[in-house]
């Protein structure tokens, strides 16, 4: 199914200055958000316990709040609305007292007096281990960024994986600054829908830059940013159509299903787009000012082909008996 015109070239490339200043600017605001707002770490990450009630009417918020605050144990807990006016979540971050006792009776006794309600959920966490969470989500990510970077490296060459990898910390920032600005809790879903976007906008880079070496290849002329335009401009109708449908599918999500999965799919919305974005305005000008050459890129991929005929003409010597 072709969205756009096939005998158009689009003049991606023409404009790349233009869309890198841009995405400078989104970069540059997610991290200030960041640092200056924070990121507002679950109970997975931060430790501490999470008890959902469920009230059989709208949830007194207040008159809840009120009673779980005098207690000296949970007075530094917090009460929210979670999904509908009938459910709140009481978090109460972690202290030895707690961690000692059976949250689900004390929150039950306390709130005996606030209506018919029911306990739905009781998740609880120790510091040290939400620490240890952390730092193996951060390593997790670290370590497949260097993953990615030594497989594209190999599979084509330093400057596409060098490209790819930027085009990933763009994604990965933007889509942190809007977990930030709209203060979502970080947990593992969080940590895994971050995850999932970067295996998403890597698969739109890599075939993005399979048909740019494939344009290479193919072509006569050595104008880098011609190729790249043509070679985007092939997999345009491609791209967009992968994108529309998973953006539709976790629009869904987000809309229908429910508080518990909204953090997970609004930042893989941000991703999808981001990532789209990337793999078309952003890993491939980086081809450019990483100093790729395509002539010489040529001359090298001439240089392998002869090796590799020689060692099959060598092979096939062997095996007929006359070498």
């Amino acid at each position: 199914m072709d969205f756009f015109k096939s005998h158009k070239i689009y003049d991606f490339m023409g404009k790349s200055k233009m869309f890198i200043a841009f995405s400078a600017f989104l970069i540059f605001a997610s991290w200030a958000i960041i640092f200056t707002k924070g990121l507002n770490y679950g109970i997975d990450f931060s430790g501490g316990t999470l008890v959902q009630v469920k009230y059989n009417q709208a949830a007194p918020i207040d008159k809840i709040r009120d009673v779980v605050t005098e207690v000296e144990a949970y007075n530094s807990a917090s009460v929210t609305e979670f999904g509908a006016p009938e459910e709140v979540i009481i978090k109460v971050p972690t202290s030895s007292t707690v961690l000692g006792s059976d949250i689900g009776d004390e929150i039950r006794a306390l709130l005996k007096g606030t209506g018919d309600f029911e306990i739905r959920r009781v998740d609880m966490v120790g510091p040290k281990v939400g620490s240890e969470l952390r730092e193996k989500g951060l390593m997790a990510m670290f370590l497949s960024i260097l993953a990615i970077l030594i497989y594209i490296a190999f599979r084509f060459e330093w400057r596409f994986g060098v490209a790819s990898v930027f085009a990933l910390i763009h994604d990965v920032s933007i889509a942190l600054g809007m977990i930030a600005l709209f203060q979502i809790d970080v947990n593992l879903d969080i940590l895994a829908a971050i995850l999932t976007i970067m295996g998403y906008s890597l698969n739109d880079t890599i075939i993005v830059f399979d048909r740019i070496r494939e344009g290479i290849r193919a072509s006569k002329i050595y104008d880098l940013f011609q190729i790249i335009n043509e070679s985007i401009t092939k997999t345009l109708s491609r791209t967009t159509l992968t994108s529309l449908t998973t953006f539709f599918v976790v629009l869904t999500l987000y809309l229908f299903g429910g508080e518990i999965i909204n953090g997970f799919s609004f930042t893989m919305l941000v991703g999808i787009i981001v990532g789209t974005y990337s793999s078309i305005f952003i890993a491939s000008p980086f081809l450019k000012w990483l100093g790729f050459d395509v002539e010489g890129y040529k001359v090298n991929e001439a240089r392998k082909e002869k090796v590799r005929i020689e060692k099959e003409k060598m092979r096939a010597q062997y095996e007929g008996g006359t070498l």
